[in-house]
């Protein structure tokens, strides 16, 4: 486990005077179990995420074990209540979720919303990408635009949840070719696997979602990557952005992890500190490489007005687009 320069020498200094150390610095994990809540079917993004945290805080020695639970479903509106009313006040407990569930929320109208929950901190931001099947009929960037230019009910394309960031992308892509939002012909699906079963099989035109839920097909040569969303290239990914090839739209994914609503001050500080110390960790930056993630870590107060900054955008975005 890696620590700054302050905490080494802060800790240092404890040690020499005798006072006691922090169970983790000691070698005793911060948490012995801690409960990981997923609202979304395992293969997934969050899934994905929630793993990638347990491989990394584990070998930074700080959590014994993790105890998973995936409630698919919605985009994340059927776990995210189990979550708040059976998780209320656990200090040990937390859930990754990101900006789809903003839009679910709005989408769906659910009375329970990332409002209810605590916001711990900000992890990556993951540009969308744009794929079909190579054996589809789509091959190219043109085919797609134009086929969604002369009728875009006509090109169905799987993502993630209705209202989700994948949702927003298709929406922002119609509307920028002059054809409504409202004609997006959106298939929804409420995790990764499913999304790359019915692209591969053709019941889909098209799919968008992170890269990482679709690096595997792409390599092996069943998918192809037409573009991406983000401002710029996804590092390592040679996919031009919707913006190289003419298209003004861009568009990220984030993710990041909550506590329950009712924990203490105390509780929240230790989970953040564990979020922390986890992602400063030489697992969690190969992580990063690995799934060509982007770093875009913030914690609990910044964290929070960002997502508060966020329901208001998407609420926005939403309604020009006839999606709330």
């Amino acid at each position: 486990m890696s620590l700054s320069k302050r905490d080494f020498l802060k800790y240092s200094a404890a040690a020499g005077a005798g006072m006691a150390l922090p169970a983790w610095a000691q070698g005793k994990p911060m948490f012995d179990t801690l409960n990981m809540f997923v609202p979304a079917a395992p293969g997934g993004g969050w899934d994905g995420t929630a793993r990638a945290l347990e491989r990394s805080a584990k070998a930074a020695g700080l959590v014994g074990n993790m105890q998973f639970e995936n409630v698919g479903g919605a985009g994340g509106m059927v776990g995210l209540p189990r979550f708040v009313n059976q998780r209320k006040g656990q200090g040990n407990s937390l859930m990754v979720g990101g900006s789809v569930m903003v839009g679910a929320a709005i989408a769906n109208k659910s009375p329970v919303t990332m409002k209810d929950v605590t916001p711990i901190a900000r992890l990556t931001e993951e540009a969308g990408v744009i794929v079909v099947p190579t054996n589809g009929k789509i091959k190219t960037w043109k085919d797609l635009t134009d086929a969604l230019r002369a009728n875009p009910k006509a090109v169905s394309v799987a993502g993630g949840s209705a209202g989700g960031t994948d949702h927003l992308i298709l929406g922002l892509m119609i509307k920028a070719l002059g054809r409504n939002p409202r004609e997006a012909a959106y298939v929804a699906f409420a995790g990764g696997g499913p999304a790359n079963a019915a692209i591969l099989g053709g019941q889909v035109a098209a799919g968008i979602s992170g890269y990482s839920e679709f690096e595997e097909q792409i390599k092996a040569g069943k998918m192809i990557a037409l573009a991406t969303s983000g401002a710029r290239r996804i590092p390592g990914v040679n996919v031009p952005t919707m913006a190289e090839l003419g298209l003004n739209v861009v568009m990220a994914n984030w993710r990041g992890v909550f506590a329950p609503p009712g924990i203490s001050d105390a509780q929240r500080n230790t989970l953040v500190d564990l979020v922390s110390r986890t992602v400063a960790s030489d697992g969690w930056k190969n992580e990063l490489v690995t799934r060509k993630w982007s770093d875009a870590f913030l914690t609990e107060r910044p964290f929070e007005r960002e997502v508060g900054w966020d329901i208001e955008r998407t609420t926005a975005v939403m309604k020009d687009l006839g999606l709330a």
